[in-house]
């Protein structure tokens, strides 16, 4: 009875230990709220700078990186403890940024100064500055780590930089503010969203590399003025068969087919949604929603919004911690 119940005992604390954790960034609360992903239920708020704003998550989900905008840093957190650990070095305002799928370097979008600055998680120290577009935010690695991708919003173009040397080898014109920029997983394609534009990009990209614009997606919602329909977040399922699109103050979360690239669906959510991140399995989507200061679970099979959970005050990225 006593290994029994020791047994037991240790599924459950095994099963605590291994428990996904949502981190929402707050713009104007200056927060992080902790969302466990199995109860759906805030766990945790800790201060996170100040405007913090792009979040992500190390490989192995240890480490936490926020960009603190008005701090002009990166500050890195522990994501048990959530103690903060160390501040990262960035150019004045970062606002978005990728990591590389093996936890180093981090490339960065300094929004004030038109750099993207790449950043060795390591050593902590600046590799390079790449000059951009003027007011860089959206970032993007392709699977094969040989590119990474920002877009510039007032420049309205997607630049395509070389990991190998730091050199902008492409530039393609998109739409008007472009905000996000989100690969397929095989690399073949890139989305690139244009908030004031109203549309997605569609960039088919060649096996050397080079992006080609294939077409561009737009949106249509009854009883909702065009002028809200502002695409920012772009999420792709892992097998390519479904894009979900953040419409910002439009309060949707459209739903394109990934053959096809038409529009299927709209998922009503939160008042100006924003960015949004998958659980790992993809069994939902977690969104951001600015304006009523909550999160939208979506259940992605179902293509449904199945829960709202309030954070802190103007919620702006997600990350949710890997398997």
């Amino acid at each position: 009875m006593t290994r029994l119940l020791l047994s037991t005992a240790l599924c459950i604390a095994a099963t605590g230990a291994l428990a996904g954790k949502a981190f929402v960034s707050n713009e104007r609360g200056n927060t992080i709220t902790v969302i466990d992903t199995e109860s759906w239920e805030v766990i945790e708020e800790f201060e996170g700078g100040n405007r913090p704003r792009g979040i992500t998550l190390s490989p192995d989900g240890a480490l936490l990186y926020v960009c603190a905008s008005d701090d002009d840093t990166v500050r890195v957190f522990d994501t048990e403890t959530y103690e903060e650990l160390y501040t990262l070095p960035s150019g004045p305002d970062p606002e978005l940024f990728v990591i590389h799928p093996e936890g180093n370097p981090l490339y960065t979008a300094n929004e004030d100064d038109n750099l993207v600055t790449v950043t060795d998680t390591e050593t902590h120290s600046v590799l390079a500055e790449v000059p951009v577009g003027v007011e860089p935010e959206g970032m993007a690695i392709s699977p094969d780590t040989n590119w990474v991708v920002n877009t510039s919003e007032t420049t309205n173009m997607a630049h395509f930089i070389s990991t190998e040397d730091y050199e902008i080898k492409h530039n393609i014109l998109v739409d008007q503010r472009p905000r996000y920029a989100q690969y397929t997983s095989d690399g073949r394609r890139l989305f690139v969203s244009a908030e004031i534009g109203g549309t997605v990009s569609v960039i088919d990209i060649a096996e050397d590399g080079t992006p080609t614009l294939k077409q561009k997606i737009g949106f249509e919602v009854p009883g909702v003025l065009p002028e809200w329909l502002q695409p920012v977040g772009v999420k792709v399922t892992e097998d390519g068969s479904r894009i979900f699109v953040a419409l910002g103050p439009a309060n949707r979360v459209a739903v394109i087919d990934g053959a096809s690239l038409e529009v299927v669906d709209y998922i009503m959510v939160g008042q100006r949604v924003w960015q949004m991140a998958f659980t790992p399995g993809e069994e939902f989507l977690v969104t951001t929603n600015g304006n009523s200061n909550d999160v939208t679970v979506i259940d992605v099979a179902a293509e449904k919004a199945i829960k709202s959970i309030q954070v802190g005050q103007q919620p702006w990225g997600v990350a949710i911690t890997p398997d």
